[in-house]
């Protein structure tokens, strides 16, 4: 898929998402406000009938403005102007309650004008209700009247919420399809860095190839030459590359197919206690006879430093990559430092190099699968991009710790903890 494709798919896409999104927000909030309007109407409907009640029964003379008053969300205070029997206003609560169909939880109290303090009455429970819930026995006073009872809702949100049920239903609905286009995209994005890793990969590995393959044409359209017989020397020196370069090939297969099968078992790690001091010096010898550079090693190894627990190959292969690694990007006149101590319950193992380093935005990507840092058209470093990708993984697999040190100019460190 083309960039400008991805792009598009992500623009128009978030666009249509936000827009949903925004469209729904307001209706549930519109909804919201819509039921919390209906159950506060309902509640001032029941206490406005109950009102109306205790004043035919204590043959008081109702106020001419509204008795019921709203002081906070779930709390209303009642004007009864008279004496309040606590007995009859619950009798004419539960009733009025029950008659509308309102099913909540409340809790009321009568003001003593006498003590000048809110009496407490009771809570009660609706059906439904959350026996959690601590009763509030202090409810607030109303200075604007002489008799009156207040009473308090603290599960109304709750009874809001039930009445919303359509609502949130389609709001998780609408959350579920935005985690869906989210991992969506993700997938898109990992899905084009796959393609254009496996294009780079391609690309790499047909220099790779390229090398070996024309030293290969070539020294064959050397000997099958028929003078090429009565040069036996100049015939062994073909032969030899030959031989070199079908090596280099076989090694180059190898690589990939190990990174193959790995990734489809497993690693198969052979533990065993290997001085790790004595096996250094061998394989940078190696390194240094297959490197086509010039390059000096510094070693700097800890006598303390005895015998790590590891697979030897995998550790020979971790030593050789990152050496190699060091050797491609030293850039002139390479140095490369190869150190071995002890920190606390860990024995490090630091390769170093003298090279232009690695920027910042790159050194938590070194460590990906054919990921190598972009040239341009230029392929003068040969590799696949998997040299660092086997080691952290080959790390991992042993249990130890795998980091980058690099400043711009400054070459870069590799650090390898190791337990004891």
């Amino acid at each position: 898929m083309k960039t400008n494709q991805v792009r598009f798919i992500i623009f128009f896409g978030t666009i249509a998402i936000i827009a949903i999104f925004t469209v729904q927000i307001y209706w549930l909030m519109k909804a919201w406000n819509m039921n919390e309007k209906q159950v506060n109407e309902s509640i001032s409907i029941v206490l406005n009938n109950v009102a109306q009640k205790m004043y035919l029964y204590n043959q008081a003379v109702p106020p001419h403005e509204n008795p019921v008053n709203q002081l906070s969300s779930n709390y209303f205070v009642v004007n009864i102007n008279s004496v309040v029997d606590a007995n009859i206003l619950e009798f004419y609560l539960k009733n009025e309650f029950a008659r509308i169909g309102l099913d909540v939880d409340y809790e009321y109290a009568i003001y003593d004008c006498h003590n000048d303090k809110m009496v407490y009455g009771n809570y009660i429970l609706s059906q439904e209700g959350n026996k959690n819930i601590s009763p509030s026995t202090n409810l607030p006073k109303y200075s604007e009247y002489l008799y009156y009872f207040g009473i308090r809702f603290p599960s109304i949100q709750s009874t809001i919420v039930s009445n919303m049920t359509i609502w949130l239903f389609l709001s998780a609905v609408l959350l579920a399809l935005i985690l869906f286009f989210s991992y969506s995209i993700l997938v898109i994005f990992r899905q084009k860095r796959f393609s254009e890793l496996q294009k780079d990969f391609i690309n790499n590995m047909t220099h790779e190839f390229k090398t070996p393959i024309s030293s290969i044409n070539i020294s064959a359209d050397v000997i099958t030459q028929p003078s090429i017989i009565k040069d036996p020397d100049r015939l062994q020196t073909y032969g030899n590359i030959i031989k070199q370069e079908n090596s280099r090939l076989n090694m180059l297969v190898d690589k990939v197919l190990q990174i193959a099968r790995i990734e489809k078992t497993g690693f198969e790690l052979k533990r065993e206690e290997v001085e790790l001091n004595e096996l250094i010096a061998p394989v940078v010898e190696n390194c240094r006879s297959n490197s086509l550079k010039e390059f000096t090693f510094r070693m700097k190894l800890d006598e303390e430093v005895r015998k790590v627990f590891a697979d030897p190959v995998h550790l020979t292969n971790i030593i050789y990559n990152l050496l190699d690694n060091a050797s491609k990007y030293s850039g002139e006149n390479p140095v490369i430092t190869v150190e071995t101590y002890c920190e606390n319950k860990h024995i490090i193992l630091k390769i170093s190099d003298n090279g232009p380093g690695i920027p910042q935005p790159f050194q938590k990507k070194v460590f990906r699968k054919f990921f190598r840092i972009p040239t341009g058209n230029v392929h003068d470093i040969k590799g696949f991009g998997l040299g660092l990708y086997y080691v952290r993984n080959t790390c991992i697999a042993h249990g130890w710790k795998i980091s980058l040190k690099s400043e711009p100019g400054a070459g870069c460190s590799f650090v390898i903890s190791m337990n004891r």
